[in-house]
């Protein structure tokens, strides 16, 4: 037999390079809500070489929930990482900053467990209706812990 390795490889490696095409309009790096609240047009460069720009009424709408402080620690867009258990979804958290804005938004408290804050698919829908343009997904290989 020609290819010697495992069938679970050889799909990993398969989807390595589907996951590189759906993920290719994620951001090349992320803005911190103080310095987009200044931009007149507020965007961030995907690696894709499009362009992702931010709705100012929901810039507006995160930053009364936090301090000045907390603006500038803020990346934007937020993370939402979607993996092999589509019931589950998980925000990537740099800081405490993302933890404190879904708990507000979400109404509820939340944990921050390896960098992830897990949530389920109506608390996703309920983010993702609040917060369209600040925040983008992630599609993951491994199933979000």
């Amino acid at each position: 037999m020609p290819n010697d390795l495992p069938y679970e490889k050889v799909l990993q490696e398969c989807l390595k390079g589907e996951l590189r095409l759906v993920n290719a309009g994620l951001p090349r790096s992320q803005k911190p809500l103080s310095v987009l609240l200044h931009e007149e047009h507020p965007l961030v460069v995907c690696s894709d070489n499009s362009t992702h720009f931010f709705k100012r009424r929901e810039l507006e709408y995160l930053a009364t929930m936090i301090n000045a402080e907390e603006q500038e620690a803020l990346p934007l867009p937020i993370l939402i990482e979607l993996g092999a258990n589509q019931a589950e979804a998980a925000i990537i958290c740099q800081g405490g900053v993302e933890g404190k804005v879904i708990s507000k938004i979400l109404n509820m408290s939340t944990t921050l467990e390896q960098g992830r804050i897990r949530i389920y698919k109506p608390q996703l829908a309920l983010l993702r209706k609040t917060l369209k343009t600040t925040t983008q997904y992630v599609f993951s290989p491994k199933i979000v812990a």
